[in-house]
C-alpha cells in the first residue's frame, strides 16, 4: 500500500574461478538479478541473520564473510510501487565465498562481473570499450553542463580524462554516470547501451560492491576468503588481479606479502605445469600485527 514500506535484502555473493570474478545472480526473466530476499521481522533476529537465512533458502549456500554495503530506498525503485505497492528498501550485503558449489531450489548462474562492466577490466591494457563507446560521450555530457565545474569534476575524476589517474575503486560513480547519460539499458531514456543489463537496481548494488571490495583488498585481509586454506603465490596475485581488474608487477607483489607477513610457507609443493610452486597459507597473526594488512598494491 502507499506510504508502506517493505524491507528488502539483496547479497552480491562473490567468487574467483580461474582468475575469473564470479558473481551468483538468479534467472529470472530476461535480466539476471542478486538473489534478493525479504526480512521478517518476527522470525529474523537481525538483518545480517535474516540476509544468511535468505541465501540459504534461495540457493542453499552458507556464507562465510558477509558485510552489508548500502541502504538503497530510491523511489520507483521497483515497479511495484508504480504499480501502487509500498516504498521497496532494500539492504545490499557483500558475502565473499572459496568456491562456487549450490544447492537450493533457485535457478542460478555465476557470472563474470566484467559481463555487466566491460570498462572496468584493465588487465590486459586500457578497454577497447572507453575509447570506442565512453570517452566521447562522457565528454559531450560535460560539455552539455557548460559551467557546471561539479560536472566537469565528477566527469574527469571518475574516467581518467585530461590526465586523471584512474580510481579503480570508483566503479559506482562511473556506472551512475553512464546512467545519467542513457548509456545503460537500466536507464529510463537509454541508446548504445554498455555492458549486461540486471533487473531493478541490481547492477548499481554490483557496482557498489565491486568498488567495497577494490577498497578493502588493500587495507584487509579479505582476499584470503576467496581463496583454499593452501595457495600458491601466483594464485593469490592473479585473484587479487581479477578483483581489481589490473595487472601487478610479480616480483613486488611476493616481496610485499612475504616481506609483510600476511602469508607462511606450508613446506609443501604444488604441480604446476613449470616447476612444483611452494604453497602458502594466511597468517591471521598480521591483523594484530598491523593496522591495515592488505594486498591491493600496483
Amino acid at each position: 500500500m502507499p506510504g508502506e514500506i517493505a524491507l528488502g535484502l539483496d547479497p552480491v555473493i562473490v567468487c574467483v574461478v580461474d582468475a575469473v570474478p564470479l558473481v551468483l545472480t538468479v534467472v529470472d526473466g530476461e535480466r539476471p538479478r542478486l538473489p534478493a530476499g525479504s526480512f521478517d521481522p518476527a522470525r529474523d533476529r537481525t538483518l545480517e541473520l535474516a540476509a544468511r537465512r535468505s541465501i540459504d533458502e534461495q540457493v542453499g549456500l552458507n556464507v562465510g564473510y558477509l558485510e552489508q554495503l548500502y541502504t538503497f530506498g530510491d523511489r520507483f525503485r521497483d515497479p511495484r510501487e508504480t504499480a501502487g505497492g509500498p516504498r521497496y528498501v532494500t539492504i545490499g550485503y557483500l558475502g565473499l565465498i572459496g568456491s562456487p558449489a549450490l544447492g537450493g531450489q533457485a535457478d542460478v548462474e555465476w557470472i563474470d562481473w566484467y559481463q555487466f562492466f566491460p570498462w572496468e577490466d584493465w588487465r590486459r591494457g586500457r578497454p577497447l570499450v572507453l575509447d570506442k563507446n565512453v570517452v566521447d560521450r562522457v565528454g559531450a555530457w560535460i560539455a552539455e553542463g557548460g559551467t557546471d565545474a561539479g560536472r566537469r569534476i565528477r566527469g574527469t575524476a571518475a574516467f581518467g580524462l585530461d590526465g586523471a589517474p584512474w580510481n579503480d575503486e570508483a566503479v559506482l560513480e562511473r556506472y551512475e554516470i553512464l546512467y545519467e547519460i542513457g548509456a545503460v539499458a537500466e536507464a529510463p531514456v537509454h541508446r548504445d547501451v554498455l555492458g549486461r543489463p540486471m533487473a531493478l537496481d541490481h547492477r548499481r548494488i554490483l557496482a557498489t560492491a565491486i568498488g567495497r571490495v577494490r577498497a578493502k583488498i588493500k587495507y584487509r585481509p579479505v582476499i584470503f576468503e576467496l581463496l583454499p586454506p593452501s595457495f600458491t603465490l601466483w594464485q593469490l596475485q592473479r585473484t587479487v588481479e581479477a578483483l581489481g581488474g589490473m595487472r601487478l608487477h610479480k616480483s613486488n607483489f611476493r616481496r610485499f606479502v612475504e616481506d609483510g607477513g600476511l602469508v607462511v610457507g606450508t613446506g609443501e609443493r604444488r604441480a604446476t605445469s613449470g616447476r612444483p610452486a611452494e604453497t602458502f597459507r594466511f597468517r591471521p597473526e598480521v591483523i594484530a600485527e598491523r593496522p591495515d594488512p592488505g594486498v591491493g598494491i600496483r
